[in-house]
């Protein structure tokens, strides 16, 4: 079977994900998503996982926003997850990259990141030198994370936010739009201000 460029989730999310596969002079063959509400996406048709079948050959990318149900659904199939980078970021050669990536336009990512597997590094955002990403976390637009930050599994860098060299932030965090991280983040802290301060925990993953 001829393989093909599978997205799953039609969402907001996934209408840049179809501009950066685009400024790849690449095309999507499928688009999966299970809410009926939505039968077409930028001219294409969506089908739900029923209707749809996939093959080991295809190559496919959870186009959804949402960190948790990323991993959900990663969870839950046997797939070629293909990680896509837009023309027009900045990438180093010298990085470790995950599957199942995206990477927006004009986003950075400098020598010596590490990147775990279905991230999103968002428009504008900066992962600076020997940064490590863990797997299913979001550096939403503008975000900044300076040398040698740590995030863990999960979270969200919200957009605009700044992190100082040498952070480590923990697994299933969110920070807050705009804030300043100078200090280290734990497990679930939900972390707002400047500085940044924690307002609460999440409960769980």
């Amino acid at each position: 079977m001829e393989s093909r460029l599978v997205l799953y989730g039609a969402s907001g999310h996934c209408k840049v994900i179809i501009d950066i596969i685009e400024s790849l002079l690449l095309k999507v063959d499928l688009i999966i998503d299970d809410n009926r509400n939505v039968d077409l996406l930028c001219g294409r048709s969506v089908v739900s996982t029923k209707e749809a079948t996939l093959s080991k050959n295809d190559s496919l990318i959870i186009s959804i926003g949402n960190n948790s149900a990323r991993k959900n659904i990663a969870k839950g199939l046997d797939s070629n997850f293909l990680s896509v980078v837009h023309a027009r970021a900045i990438v180093s050669k010298n990085i470790e990259f995950g599957l199942g990536n995206v990477v927006m336009p004009l986003a950075t990512i400098n020598s010596g990141a590490k990147i775990g597997s279905h991230c999103i590094i968002n428009t504008n955002s900066i992962v600076e030198h020997d940064c490590i990403i863990g797997d299913f976390v979001h550096i939403s637009p503008r975000a900044s994370l300076a040398g040698n930050v740590q995030v863990g599994e999960g979270t969200q860098i919200g957009i605009g936010a700044v992190v100082i060299q040498n952070i480590k932030i923990g697994k299933w965090a969110m920070i807050g739009a705009g804030s300043i991280i100078i200090s280290d983040v734990p497990d679930y802290a939900v972390v707002v201000g400047n500085p940044g301060r924690i307002i609460k925990y999440n409960n769980n993953d």
